[in-house]
């Protein structure tokens, strides 16, 4: 489990190794350490690398990334590899800045798992990632030498959220914000889906629920890590049994109590979300996802949108590329996600022609509003081919229903007669989400959000819809939306939809399929999924039991997506009640709390679909 720490440096260093085998930090960059006081007297340990030409004559801007995985290298000999967000920005010469968060690493402080936002502060003792990131920067801008006095931020993932977070600092250097995959409630993305656990974030939890008991630079959580003594996280998870079971693990760990202890969306979940906070945008922002992002898709997507409604003056942007968690910030050659391949060099024509283009407009340019790039830089996965939009979702999208016919089939047009589908689910024997079983066991299960979905199709507790061989394009470009119609013989279930694409028969392997073993010849693909707990319903705040054997609605959102489903494809709905060990069991039976739920609480129980249940999606003409 210590490749754990590996994986989260190397989301926020991102270092290139042929890179730095050319050029040489240190040979161009000055390294400093200091600790920079926040209003309450917490001191937060910060490195500071500045370009050696930086002068009164030469100044620079400010990139920043504040971050709970560490600065590291510590100590002013000890260079990274690579500084920044690229290579390409490192080597135009910006002044880099990393700063261990409160509570975190060399950091003094208590740490927080998304720090509440205090909207009014009264006094010095009032502090939250805003105030942290406006003293932070007010510190910069009087005291290191050679700075312009404009400031950008950036980070990906936890680092997203500090970002985000930073933007409600509303310091007047602040003049350009990038979250990258950030979180914005931890209730709907990386460890819920609508308020479902993903039990696949269990063996992480020692890195985000152990407190440190002084400053450090080691990993002070690492002999709290689980070792499963196995490969096969489904086999360990089912074994484990009810999440109550997991105390023999956890009883210590202080952030999976609380995840214990507020099952729905209570406020301790509720004053953590950064939604409802904007309001008043002041830098510049491009926000930045990826469209298989395992982790944080439904954040980089809320908080766009968010801020759009709220601050339809702000410069607000945002960029979603044919990429996993935050490899948008290494170069792989050939972009791959899983098995498909989406042409070469995507991340280098990120980083050059948006990324770089964004900071160095608001940071060394003029920094107005005509930035050069459009307000949405989308790409479409199933064209392989970036488009940009005035707005998204697209005004020009229709919007269309596919039907979940009886027979199987998906269909725009509504059933004339009524029917249904049933299954039956057995929580002691959930429907796998993956085969690739080594990603059951790690950080993030990466692969499954485009992987072959051939295995679940198979299996008569999954439903399948799909439509017939498409004769011409498809365009799948803007929102999704579930509306199923359901009952189950139980009082709870889990429903997960997914969107797939269906290849042809003679569709050719790419050639850098990792996977030697898989063909593309009638390929599923997945294209989006989420899942819906039956309990959260009407209301996340307050869950409810379904009545056994009573058609129910449940609606839910199914995160955006650009995907073209070519002529000669399908395009395929599945629709299931586990996908583990991705999302934790419903027992099947209401629970008041399903973490403290008996073994004799999980049920099989049959579901039906009716017919009228329909996904609301976004056409491109």
């Amino acid at each position: 489990m210590k490749k754990i720490f590996a994986v989260l440096l190397l989301l926020t260093t991102a270092c290139s190794a042929t890179f730095a085998q050319t050029y040489d930090v240190k040979e161009h960059y000055t390294k400093k350490d200091v600790y920079i006081t926040m209003r309450d007297g917490v001191k937060l340990f910060t490195s500071i690398y500045t370009p050696k030409d930086a002068s009164k004559d030469n100044k620079y801007p400010v990139m920043m990334q504040r971050t709970c995985y560490s600065v590291a290298p510590y100590g002013e000999t000890k260079y990274p590899g690579q500084l920044g967000p690229s290579k390409y920005m490192m080597q135009e010469g910006y002044i880099f800045v990393y700063q261990d968060v409160r509570g975190r690493w060399k950091s003094e402080g208590t740490w927080t798992n998304m720090t509440p936002v205090i909207d009014n502060k009264k006094g010095k003792t009032d502090v939250d990632e805003g105030s942290d990131t406006y003293d932070t920067i007010d510190w910069l801008i009087k005291n290191v030498a050679g700075n312009n006095g404009r400031v950008g931020q950036w980070g990906i993932s936890y680092p997203g959220f500090y970002t985000a977070a930073g933007i409600l600092s509303n310091h007047p250097a602040l003049k350009a914000s990038s979250p990258q995959a950030p979180i914005s409630d931890f209730f709907f993305d990386d460890f819920h889906h609508n308020g479902a656990f993903l039990e696949s974030y269990f063996f992480t939890y020692p890195v985000f629920g152990v407190q440190k008991k002084d400053t450090t630079a080691k990993a002070w959580y690492n002999n709290t890590m689980i070792n499963p003594g196995t490969k096969d996280g489904y086999q360990f998870l089912l074994d484990m049994g009810p999440l109550k079971n997991a105390d023999k693990y956890y009883k210590d760990n202080f952030y999976w109590q609380e995840t214990v202890n507020h099952p729905s969306y209570d406020e301790f979940w509720q004053k953590r979300g950064l939604l409802k906070h904007y309001g008043k945008v002041k830098p510049a922002v491009m926000t930045v996802g990826g469209w298989f992002d395992a982790e944080d898709l439904t954040g980089p997507l809320a908080i766009y949108k968010t801020i759009e409604k709220k601050d339809p003056n702000a410069y607000n942007t945002i960029v979603m590329g044919p990429f996993g968690h935050g490899r948008w910030s290494r170069e792989t050659g050939h972009t791959m996600h899983s098995n498909i391949y989406f042409g070469d060099s995507i991340a280098t024509f990120y980083q050059k022609n948006i990324e770089q283009k964004f900071f160095n407009h608001f940071l060394k340019g003029n920094g107005d509003k005509n930035s050069g790039l459009p307000e949405a830089y989308m790409f479409n996965t199933g064209k392989n081919e970036w488009k940009t939009f005035d707005k998204w979702p697209s005004p020009a999208a229709v919007k269309e229903k596919l039907f979940l016919n009886s027979d199987g089939k998906l269909a725009a047009a509504q059933p004339t007669a009524a029917g249904s589908t049933s299954y039956v689910s057995d929580p002691l024997k959930p429907v796998p989400y993956t085969e690739d079983l080594p990603t059951t066991i790690g950080f993030t299960p990466h692969n499954y959000m485009s992987e072959d979905q051939r295995f679940a199709s198979r299996r008569t507790d999954v439903l399948v819809f799909q439509t017939e061989v498409l004769a011409d394009d498809v365009t799948l470009g803007g929102e999704i939306m579930a509306h199923l119609k359901v009952a189950s013989t139980g009082t709870d279930a889990d429903f997960f939809v997914k969107l797939i694409d269906v290849y042809p028969a003679d569709e050719p392997n790419n050639p850098y399929m990792p996977n030697k073993s898989i063909t593309l010849s009638n390929y599923q693909q997945m294209v989006r999924s989420e899942v819906m707990p039956a309990r959260f319903r009407n209301s996340f705040e307050r869950p409810e039991a379904l009545v056994a054997n009573q058609k129910t609605e449940i609606n839910f959102r199914v995160q955006d997506v650009l995907h073209t489903f070519k002529k000669g494809h399908r395009i395929m709905i599945q629709v299931q009640s586990t996908a583990f060990p991705l999302f934790a069991r419903n027992p099947q039976k209401f629970v008041e709390n399903p973490y403290k739920a008996d073994e004799s609480d999980y049920i099989k129980a049959t579901e039906t679909v009716f017919n009228d249940s329909y996904l609301e999606v976004d056409v491109l003409k």
